[in-house]
């Protein structure tokens, strides 16, 4: 026995034992001092961004000066604190339920929170005013931004704006302040026609912007941008004819001047508008066409686009004059000449041509002859002529005269 106690391994063993047990040991004891020192504890914690709630009638209204969050500090038994800062099943509030319009200093309150701890809310107070609350709808006008940053000869017609006007809610008084309601658009290099969703600022007299948030906050804003333009004449062409009995009086196209849009070194070379083209075919009274105006190479549209062509036309009109002398003509002196059929030389005859021209006629204007020239003695045959206006027909009850050409007796 004694030489085993001897031996080094012996005595190396025994002490990591006990090193063993002592550790032990400690660590017992402390794990059931610290279970004892828990017991009864007291705790602090400080629970930051609370948000605090209002109570007051919404509907009618608008109150400021409520903090949106407060600090809550909760001091009290270890076992408390820590579940209630946790879970957090616990409201701060103002209540403002009872108050007439005006200004108060009211204290932030709260509920659901163990009476076994101390709480402290940071702020603790408010200063907050009440108002009436009331709902005016204002009409959304447009400003342009940029707009000398749109390229050369660039213009902006009138914009529209969906919906055209907003609600805006609030204390009266702030609603009183309220001079305009605008949305803003942003021009650099618009070269055509843009929608925008845009947001709805507030201003006052003074030209300052509101905090306030209107319904809706933005709208649609269309804004018409219009090209470098020219206007220009309408030329229109034809194409068939009319049919018989039927004359052209005029072409008129309804406007009689458009305007082009486009690039200025495409406007350089356009001095009308071409390629409109009416089909006189099957006009036989006077007619409106609408056309769709032609868009010239280069360009970017024509205002208006379509086009009313006005064709006026009038029909022929018939005129009947009866027992119309026919003169004779190439006869020489030494001869005479007598109408043997028609007799006394004359005949009835139908005019036909455009109004103007036939109503315009008498008889004196209508000259009727024959021409002997070269013919002898006896009776002849011969064709009925006249000298007539331009587009005046004639339709004779006999196209041919038969004449008696004989010699006069020599005077003794």
């Amino acid at each position: 026995m004694d030489k085993l106690m001897d031996h080094p391994w012996f005595i190396r063993v025994v002490s990591l034992l006990l090193a063993i047990m002592l550790y032990m040991s400690a660590n017992v004891g402390a794990k059931t001092g610290e279970t004892r020192n828990t017991f009864g504890q007291e705790d602090t914690e400080t629970l930051i961004d609370i948000p605090v709630v209002a109570y007051y009638d919404e509907d009618n209204l608008v109150v400021s000066g409520v903090p949106k969050y407060v600090n809550v500090t909760l001091q009290g038994p270890a076992s408390i604190v820590k579940p209630t800062a946790l879970q957090r099943n616990f409201e701060v509030y103002v209540d403002l339920t009872e108050l007439p319009l005006g200004t108060y200093t009211v204290p932030i309150k709260y509920r659901d929170i163990s009476d076994k701890l101390k709480v402290t809310i940071q702020p603790s107070s408010a200063k907050v005013t009440i108002r009436e609350k009331v709902s005016k709808r204002f009409p959304v006008g447009v400003e342009f931004f940029n707009r000398n940053k749109m390229p050369d000869g660039y213009s902006v017609g009138e914009p529209t704006v969906k919906p055209v006007a907003v609600t805006i809610t609030g204390a009266k008084e702030l609603i009183d302040e309220i001079a305009f309601v605008k949305a803003i658009v942003d021009l650099d290099g618009a070269t055509e026609t843009l929608t925008r969703e845009a947001r709805v600022r507030v201003y006052d007299r003074r030209g300052n912007e509101l905090d306030i948030e209107p319904e809706p906050s933005s709208v649609e804003v269309t804004v018409p941008v219009k090209s470098p333009s020219k206007t220009v004449p309408v030329q229109v062409r034809t194409t068939g004819g009319l049919p018989d009995g039927v004359h052209l009086v005029s072409i008129t196209p309804e406007p009689d001047r458009v305007t082009i849009y486009g690039p200025k070194e495409v406007l350089n070379h356009i001095d009308k508008l071409e390629g409109l083209t009416v089909d006189l075919d099957d006009i036989t009274d006077d007619a409106t066409v609408e056309l769709d105006a032609p868009l010239p190479d280069g360009a970017k549209n024509v205002d208006p686009d379509k086009i009313k062509v006005h064709i006026d036309v009038e029909k022929d009109v018939t005129q009947t004059w009866k027992d119309v002398p026919i003169a004779v003509v190439g006869l020489p002196d030494s001869y005479k000449a007598e109408f043997v059929k028609p007799l006394e030389g004359k005949i009835t005859i139908r005019l036909v041509g455009p109004p103007d021209a036939v109503r315009g006629l008498t008889k004196d204007d209508i000259h009727l002859y024959v021409d002997v020239s070269g013919l002898d003695t006896g009776e002849h045959q011969v064709p009925i002529q006249w000298n007539h206006p331009e587009q005046v027909q004639w339709q004779p009850s006999s196209e041919t005269a038969m004449v008696h050409i004989s010699e006069k007796a020599v005077a003794q």
